[in-house]
């Protein structure tokens, strides 16, 4: 609902919404939660605890070869959970460039997942390149990483497992 109050008064004020996106531990590394931020014109948080992503993990290990595109296809399912309302309001989202070289597939994927839920998104909306540590998407991800900041929602393993699909 806040979304689309902020989405109104940039229409009305002929503004545009522009979103920076950026992440606080790598989706591989099970031992530590993972944050997916999102800043600028709004600010949203989302964080993927440690033991959803080993749960994810252990579900999917072996389907894709190499075991790198599992990894991509969870930070992508994960940056779907966490644009999901903005991807057919927001005008430019740049995205990190946290697995580089995979940037189609990352983006492929998210388009993929909206289409499934009935979220039809320009593919050109979608932009990926270097955020760097004094964004303030980096800063909310790394103030959410440290408990600074609530996460606006908690993923499970259902919601990752329901975008990537079963085995």
């Amino acid at each position: 609902m806040r979304i689309a109050v902020i989405y109104d008064w940039l229409n009305q004020i002929g503004g545009t919404m522009k979103l920076v996106v950026d992440q606080s531990i790598k989706i591989g590394d099970t031992q530590s939660p993972t944050i997916l931020a999102l800043s600028n014109d709004i600010q949203r948080a989302i964080l993927i605890p440690a033991s959803v992503k080993r749960e994810c993990i252990r579900a999917l290990r072996g389907r894709w070869t190499p075991e790198t595109t599992m990894y991509i296809r969870l930070f992508a399912a994960g940056l779907f959970l966490l644009l999901r309302e903005l991807l057919t309001t927001a005008d430019r989202i740049t995205i990190d460039v946290e697995y580089p070289g995979h940037e189609r597939d990352i983006k492929d994927d998210i388009l993929r997942f909206g289409r499934r839920k009935g979220i039809v998104t320009d593919s050109s909306v979608i932009h990926f390149g270097h955020i760097g540590k004094h964004s303030p998407a980096h800063d909310l991800a790394w103030e959410t990483l440290r408990g600074k900041r609530t996460p606006d929602e908690t993923i499970t393993t259902r919601d990752l497992m329901r975008l990537l699909g079963k085995k």
